[in-house]
């Protein structure tokens, strides 16, 4: 049960640094990564708003993983698209009346901000391992059904995403190639030193524990 806290503490903690980078993203207004791009347009488009539509696209992604692999949806997946939406608009509702940038400085300043967050938040995430993200679940399926690498399949997930999210008008920009780009390496360089922390509050933990007896 111990455990299980700890899981979910790091896994909340990851989702809602990630949600502060994707808020910024938009924020910046010089394009969003492909999957959040497709939200902004689809808010666009139809209305609700841009976490709505994060839970409403994560759960059809969900289904559509579940028929592509023919067995039950992952209801954990739907906790993580449920928590990232309402941390999105969270974040939005919050830096909205003060964060307004009309010159390309400070919009260049928040969306790498914005993106350095998402790949700290995201390497945080999946030091859980408490449950899969929809968009990282339809890779890996991709990929079991076409030999592809995970590289390409990412890719190719992306290039479809960016395509939908110009159909809808979507906040696709210099910031989507841009996060597209280099989330990977963000993610990459911050795994190793969230994973080194995680190491020292655990030897922490168990020297209290130890100390306490």
């Amino acid at each position: 049960m111990q455990q299980w806290s700890k899981n979910f503490a790091t896994y909340l903690l990851g989702l809602i640094i990630l949600t502060l980078g994707i808020s910024l993203t938009i924020q910046s207004q010089l394009g969003a990564s492909p999957f959040d791009a497709l939200l902004v347009g689809l808010y666009r488009t139809f209305g609700l708003s841009i976490g709505s539509w994060e839970i409403v696209v994560g759960f059809t992604i969900v289904v559509a993983n579940a028929i592509a692999v023919k067995q039950r949806p992952e209801l954990t997946a739907l906790l993580t698209s449920f928590i990232t939406g309402i941390g999105i608009d969270t974040w939005l509702v919050i830096q909205r009346p003060w964060l307004e940038m009309s010159q390309l400085f400070g919009q260049s300043l928040v969306l790498i901000l914005g993106i350095v967050l998402s790949g700290i938040g995201i390497a945080i995430y999946l030091e859980s391992s408490f449950a899969p993200n929809p968009m990282d679940r339809s890779m890996v399926i991709l990929t079991d059904k076409t030999n592809w690498s995970l590289g390409r399949s990412r890719a190719i997930i992306s290039v479809v995403l960016v395509i939908i999210a110009l159909f809808f008008h979507g906040d696709v920009g210099v910031g989507t190639l841009l996060n597209a780009l280099t989330s990977g390496i963000v993610i990459q360089f911050a795994r190793p030193y969230v994973q080194m922390i995680q190491k020292k509050l655990q030897t922490a933990s168990a020297s209290v524990r130890y100390d306490t007896k």
